[in-house]
């Protein structure tokens, strides 16, 4: 299977990769000329001929437009920073579900030394959301928010659903509160282990998010962005003919 790579534009039937891409291209995957590969620069993507490699620099004829549909559901997450292990497995996964940013989360019950380390790891995860958007042949990579309190995180979402997972079991399902719905924004909000504070609560519902529960269950915060992304995918994704 091909792998999708990024490039800045496309101009006159033809592409260039500058910098650590072309390198990375050049060098450690050992691109030659006359390879084919899928690139996009984030509006629409082409099968491309390499035409020359060198050092810093690749260069591209571009051979066929491919299809590039528009995700139907702008989705957002907010992610409650968690062991680094399962955070940056969750930004992978989250990748692969379509989400078009990420906003990490300096919450209440998130370990101290975590956020304090959190701020120097902002270049490996977009590192991982680069290469996850390529694996999975995105057509753009998700952006990546600086680390953010819950309340300005909450405070500045505009999307028409906002979702607080909850471990509480009687709140509202997932389910329920997605089944009237066609909006395609969603900001969906997950926390670290250990839960939300009331602070937290009080602050999301203020902003208009809504309590959300994924059943009896209790999930990992890593488990929870896969199942909640899953649904919300489902639920409001239009029929395919």
């Amino acid at each position: 299977m091909r792998r999708r790579f990024f490039v800045e534009r496309f101009e006159n039937q033809q592409a260039v990769m500058h910098g650590d891409a072309a390198h990375h291209l050049g060098r450690v995957l050992r691109a030659r000329p006359g390879q084919l590969l899928e690139l996009s620069d984030g509006c629409a993507a082409w099968l491309a001929r390499i035409d020359g490699v060198a050092r810093d620099r690749i260069v591209f004829s571009l051979v066929e437009r491919l299809p590039a549909p528009c995700p139907s559901i702008e989705t957002t997450l907010l992610l409650s920073v968690v062991k680094f292990d399962a955070f940056e497995w969750a930004l992978e996964k989250a990748t692969e579900l379509g989400v078009a940013r990420i906003v990490p989360l300096a919450a209440g019950r998130s370990e101290k030394a975590l956020l304090a380390a959190a701020v120097k790891r902002s270049e490996r995860w977009n590192r991982i959301l680069l290469e996850a958007s390529q694996q999975c042949r995105r057509l753009q990579v998700p952006s990546l928010s600086p680390l953010t309190k819950p309340e300005a995180a909450f405070a500045a979402q505009q999307a028409g659903v906002r979702i607080l997972l909850s471990e509480d079991s009687s709140a509202p399902s997932l389910k329920r509160i997605l089944a009237p719905r066609g909006i395609p924004t969603v900001a969906l909000a997950i926390g670290p282990e250990g839960g939300w504070t009331d602070d937290e609560f009080t602050t999301a519902r203020s902003a208009c998010f809504q309590d959300a529960s994924l059943g009896r269950l209790i999930l990992r915060t890593e488990t929870a962005v896969i199942a909640s992304l899953a649904a919300v995918n489902y639920a409001l994704s239009p029929d395919e003919p």
